[in-house]
């Protein structure tokens, strides 16, 4: 007898196999009567997109308590970010408990569950726009710059890091100004052009999935033309909202292969970075699209945002990460919330992550591992979520340095208040002791000076 065998597998460990599929959309009253191939097209998942608290009743009014849609109606004017939601999310959302869904927490603000925001936090955390050499354009690390060609995406983010220009003005938000127009585009090629530093260009916005063909293929020929350009991104929640364009949008397809063709001649990488948060958001149509992405040899990446929630428990970030496997997108990165307005109910703390990072690690190999990093507040740029220099766990200050990026200087990230202990929480209700307790923090770190908030 051998001893060493396993016992048969448990059926827990294959559940990441079993993607919803059938026609799921029809539960959804304002879809009952949709055929595949409507639901299918691109362009009627954008015409029909959720944007209003109008539109929520008259999709899903028939399945939901009215006081659900009153609370989503406060919700809707408090928010920083506008709403928009395709009918593929709404349909992936299960209405018979709509507060404890990990996409309608994503999407749908309901203004019974906010949470007053840290005093601390700010609409532009990362300080994008103090690197921007010209519109729309970051230049924080040495060899990588971040191009923002457009201010709109096929769904809005609640937690949007850029709530300070992504989408439409709201009642608390006047959005900035990216790079809009090809001559804005061409401002920032040329500093590319001047910069023999810049290896690593990534594409972002908004969303590359809202952009024209033509425009996708001016960008990418554009930035291949620069000698010194070896890698490209191309930046899209798309495939986890709207997996269906992939499929439906030729164009749109054709051209991000040529791109893609394009590169590999010339010895450049263009690769696809997307952004899956929940498991519930793939379905038997994310695996077709993402089979005619790796069938035309693009590689897809994933860059998901730790949110409460929706996939802060070990569970649901294992079978996050081995379903992203399962279809062929390898898990990247996994962020800390960034530290923006109006959706303090959907941070965690840096304990968490640095758990979670313990527990998936080993779950499935190393390559389909992420990496769990906080995108240092102030401009530090992406750390290990474990490399603090000093964390007080009591006050919830988390202290980074970030030596080859901005030296000498400390940037923080802050927990969220109300998962402190009561003692700690009055302690951030008084500006002096917030401030006593940050310079403590920073001293026990190391003495940098802490970037600006």
């Amino acid at each position: 007898m051998n001893h060493h065998l396993k016992p048969p597998v448990d059926p827990a460990e294959l559940e990441h196999r079993n993607l919803r599929g059938g026609e799921f959309w029809r539960a959804v009253p304002a879809y009952e009567d949709v055929d595949e191939a409507t639901f299918l097209d691109h362009i009627w998942q954008g015409r029909k997109s959720v944007k209003t608290t109008e539109e929520l009743f008259e999709t899903i009014g028939e399945i939901v308590d009215p006081t659900f849609l009153e609370d989503a109606k406060e919700g809707f004017r408090r928010a920083p970010m506008a709403v928009r939601v395709s009918p593929y999310m709404i349909a992936c959302i299960d209405w018979t408990r709509p507060y404890e869904d990990p996409i309608r927490r994503q999407f749908i603000p309901v203004a019974s569950k906010l949470l007053p925001d840290h005093p601390r936090l700010t609409l532009d955390s990362l300080h994008e726009q103090d690197d921007a050499p010209v519109q729309g354009l970051t230049h924080r690390y040495v060899d990588k710059a971040l191009f923002l060609p457009l201010q709109t995406c096929p769904v809005y983010c609640r937690f949007c890091t850029r709530s300070y220009a992504i989408g439409p003005d709201t009642e608390s938000v006047d959005k900035a100004a990216l790079a809009k127009t090809p001559e804005q585009w061409k401002q920032a090629f040329a500093y590319i052009a001047s910069r023999p530093e810049l290896e690593d260009i990534v594409i972002s916005g908004g969303d590359v999935y809202q952009m024209a063909a033509k425009n996708i293929t001016l960008i990418g020929e554009s930035l291949l033309a620069i000698p010194h350009v070896r890698r490209m991104r191309f930046a899209t929640k798309g495939p986890a909202v709207m997996p269906m364009k992939i499929l439906t949008d030729h164009a749109w397809t054709d051209a991000l292969t040529g791109v893609v063709d394009h590169g590999r001649k010339l010895g450049k990488d263009v690769v696809v970075h997307t952004h899956f948060n929940s498991p519930n958001e793939i379905t038997q149509i994310t695996k077709r699209a993402m089979d005619v992405l790796f069938s035309r040899a693009i590689t897809v990446r994933n860059q998901s945002v730790l949110i409460r929630g929706v996939n802060d428990d070990p569970a649901t970030m294992t079978l996050l990460v081995k379903r992203m496997s399962w279809v062929n997108v390898h898990p990247y990165y996994v962020y800390m919330h960034d530290l923006v307005k109006g959706v303090e109910e959907m941070r965690t703390s840096i304990q968490t992550s640095v758990d979670l990072e313990k527990f998936v690690r080993g779950t499935t190999a190393g390559f389909n591992t992420p990496l769990f990093i906080c995108d240092a507040p102030g401009g530090g740029g992406k750390r290990d979520v474990h490399s603090f220099d000093f964390y007080d766990r009591e006050n919830g200050i988390a202290v980074y340095s970030a030596p080859s990026v901005k030296p000498e200087q400390s940037f923080l990230y802050f927990d969220p208040i109300d998962t402190l202990s009561a003692e700690a929480q009055a302690r951030w209700a008084i500006p002096a002791v917030q401030d006593a307790m940050i310079r403590e923090a920073v001293a026990r770190a190391g003495g940098k000076v802490a970037a600006p908030a």
